[in-house]
């Protein structure tokens, strides 16, 4: 058993298998209890799961802490807080891309789900090749602080605008390439249909899958912002994909509440774009004006919690008039 102690990517194999077990035990979890049955999710239901979530984050992030040390533990609640944070905007377009396809509420959670799963992978790979790149090519991570701040900058000035999802040119490309039925199926991703020319049945898609397509789509261009973000963190690989994976686990479970009452965060990207600007910036002075000695983890930890606490409560308190929300 000696081959569980060898290091892979920076960390022994053991932990590696250990944090791909507790995601297959939370997402099967997901698919044979929680998916059983279709059903339409309400919000203090929402809340409880993801308040199951995050305290599963968080405790996960307490092993980190003992068994790699605190500079590690404190930059892994770093890069969840940080890509928790990112995911509200996330929330955003998702439910703009289910009311575009008019996916019922009873079904999201299923295509967000399947959604988690193809992530998880993706965002695998993105981290894979990124910790390949930056262990070679130091100064890319010049690269991705100057990309963060040009973001974070953006997100300060740019204000809010609603994305025009039938506008977007995959979405118009997939429609017209793909058969896609007209009506939903249940929550069945593929359906049989009479053949336009033939009549004979075949295969086709449903709206509901052609929203999963969607929305990993959407996701693969977020992750271009939080993976950057985490690199600006910490380089340790397991660090880096355990913090966005276990942020982007509770997303499915925090999306039906977040969906509900998106309207009253309107000043968190203001937020958001100056904690992109600070980890951006941070990789600048820690390399210039420390001369190489690190940033301390605590100070950019406080620093971020303090911005984005900041925007939830000034967000919360300039929309207290819009408080009520569906039940």
């Amino acid at each position: 058993m000696e081959w569980l102690y060898m290091g892979w990517l920076g960390t022994p194999v053991w932990f590696w298998l250990a944090f791909i077990g507790i995601v297959g035990v939370l997402t099967a979890f997901d698919l044979g209890v929680l998916n059983r049955r279709d059903h339409e999710i309400g919000i203090k239901e929402s809340l409880l799961l993801s308040a199951f979530y995050i305290s599963i984050a968080l405790l996960f992030g307490a092993w980190v802490w003992a068994e790699k040390g605190p500079d590690l533990g404190v930059k892994y609640y770093t890069g969840f807080v940080i890509e928790k944070a990112l995911s509200i905007d996330n929330v955003f377009v998702i439910s703009l891309i289910f009311s575009y396809f008019a996916i019922p509420r009873m079904y999201q959670y299923r295509a967000l789900v399947w959604g988690i799963i193809a992530v998880i992978v993706l965002r695998g790979i993105m981290i894979g090749v990124g910790a390949a790149v930056v262990e070679q090519f130091h100064w890319v991570l010049y690269i991705f602080g100057g990309f963060l701040i040009l973001t974070g900058v953006k997100m300060l000035f740019s204000g809010e605008s609603e994305a025009d999802i039938g506008a977007n040119p995959v979405v118009r490309f997939l429609s017209k390439h793909l058969r896609v039925s007209k009506e939903m199926d249940g929550h069945h991703f593929l359906v049989k249909v009479p053949h336009e020319k033939t009549g004979k049945m075949v295969m086709a898609m449903t709206p509901l899958l052609l929203a999963l397509i969607v929305i990993n789509i959407a996701d693969l261009v977020f992750a271009v912002d939080s993976v950057p973000a985490i690199f600006a963190i910490t380089t340790d690989t397991f660090v880096v994909y355990t913090s966005n994976i276990m942020a982007i686990l509770g997303l499915r479970a925090l999306y039906f509440a977040l969906s509900a009452m998106i309207h009253r965060f309107q000043y968190l990207s203001y937020a958001l774009g100056l904690v992109l600007i600070f980890i951006g910036g941070k990789i600048f002075v820690a390399d210039f004006l420390l001369d190489g000695d690190k940033f301390p983890p605590a100070l950019s930890l406080g620093i971020t919690l303090a911005l984005i606490l900041g925007g939830v409560l000034v967000s919360l308190w300039k929309t207290k008039d819009e408080a009520t929300i569906p039940a």
